[in-house]
């Protein structure tokens, strides 16, 4: 159920909306909403809350009930931050935004950087905030934290093949038409692994992918919400991608050369008459 002030403006298509996620962030949401809508006046935002035991759900509504471009998306319960994403692109679409973008509630993602996302989708079909491309920083991060996504993205590389430095990195924006393309219905995936899995269907369906450099910055409030579970699918998911692509790639190779022996065979026996 979403709830929206009476005079929402509509959106056009070149409006970006920022879909925020959130699971108890109280105390991080109102000043994240302040700080997008001061760095992109014309974007909306929408929180997408899981029912927030804390109260964030009850304090979004007061800031969507205060300012006509945030919107609020209330779910039953925590699903995980994939399902939310999903939820969020879903309302997106359904209303018409031209660009979405994701965006954490705990103060990692520098909303003043936005408007460099926003500008690098004008020569790309998604683009990805990047803390291992040149201009890239961490801002109060442990090491075994930076080892461990240094360390995850290393691993999507050499898994899939892709030349995408920051795979697991969460602060995208996408062209609507990306999203509508990339068959989100079928989406399972969640965390580190989720984001993963939309650039990999990106990239796969042929669109252009882009990094731009982030800071990216440790959350002051609240707890995180990593665990070893998600790094443990984000892992696995990852390689049986990576299989099938290869199994995939040998099969093509394999039905290319079937193909080359068939006509060099049939070649041979009409030079022979």
């Amino acid at each position: 159920m979403s709830a929206e002030h009476p005079t929402a403006s509509e959106p056009g298509t070149a409006t970006p909306l920022v879909v925020v996620p959130t699971y108890n962030e109280a105390e991080n949401i109102a000043s994240l909403v302040a700080r997008l809508r001061s760095a992109v006046p014309a974007a909306h935002v929408l929180i997408a809350d899981d029912n927030s035991p804390d109260g964030t759900g009850r304090l979004a509504d007061e800031l969507a009930a205060a300012d006509p471009q945030v919107h609020v998306l209330h779910r039953a319960g925590k699903e995980g931050l994939g399902a939310a994403y999903l939820a969020g692109f879903d309302w997106a679409l359904q209303r018409g935004y031209g660009v979405i973008v994701q965006c954490d509630a705990d103060g990692s993602h520098q909303p003043e950087q936005l408007p460099r996302l926003l500008n690098a989708l004008d020569h790309a079909d998604m683009v990805k905030g990047s803390r291992w491309v040149p201009g890239g920083e961490l801002v109060n991060w442990p090491a075994s934290r930076e080892i461990l996504s240094r360390g995850a993205s290393i691993w999507v590389r050499l898994w899939l093949g892709i030349d995408v430095k920051d795979a697991t990195g969460g602060y995208n924006a996408f062209r609507a038409d990306t999203l509508r393309a990339i068959q989100l219905d079928d989406v399972a995936s969640a965390g580190y692994c989720f984001q993963v899995d939309l650039t990999w269907r990106t990239l796969r369906s042929g669109f252009r992918v882009v990094e731009v450099p982030i800071t990216f910055v440790e959350r002051e409030h609240g707890a995180s919400k990593m665990s070893k579970d998600i790094v443990v699918e984000a892992m696995l998911r990852t390689a049986w991608w990576g299989i099938n692509h290869r199994l995939g790639q040998l099969r093509q190779l394999g039905r290319r050369l079937a193909g080359r022996t068939r006509r060099a065979s049939v070649s041979s026996r009409s030079g022979g008459r």
